[in-house]
């Protein structure tokens, strides 16, 4: 059971905005007692497209496959496919870091976790 002081604090947290950032409440819209956190420059996509798009520009590549993971349909739990030339010369640790560079605002906002990543190069394919 939840008091009634900490109760409001979880409000609190819940109803704020990150700088820079705009806040879609889902309760607003269907009914569910939840916050989104969705990033203010592209607002009519979804998180996996904004993934998508920002590790295909990083890695100058167009080879980038993000799906949700367990048919989430929030894009909270992500899978990255990604074939770049600039992972030449790389080991797998390193290319995995190139990847979470791309999409760090999106790890601290609607993506909980990336639960898979495959990293290759042209040759590996």
């Amino acid at each position: 059971m939840i008091s009634s002081l900490g109760a409001r604090a979880f409000t609190t947290v819940v109803t704020r905005s990150m700088p820079g950032q705009r806040m879609l409440n889902a309760a607003a819209t269907n009914n569910i007692n939840t916050a989104r956190f969705m990033s203010s420059s592209a607002p009519d996509t979804s998180v996996v497209e904004t993934c998508t798009q920002k590790i295909g520009d990083a890695l100058e590549t167009t080879d980038v496959k993000v799906t949700g993971a367990y048919d989430d349909p929030n894009g909270s739990h992500i899978s990255i496919e990604v074939v770049s030339p600039l992972f030449e010369g790389k080991r797998a640790m390193q290319r995995q870091q190139l990847v979470y560079k791309a999409i760090w605002e999106e790890l601290k906002g609607p993506v909980h976790a990336v639960d898979s990543m495959i990293c290759k190069t042209p040759d590996e394919e």
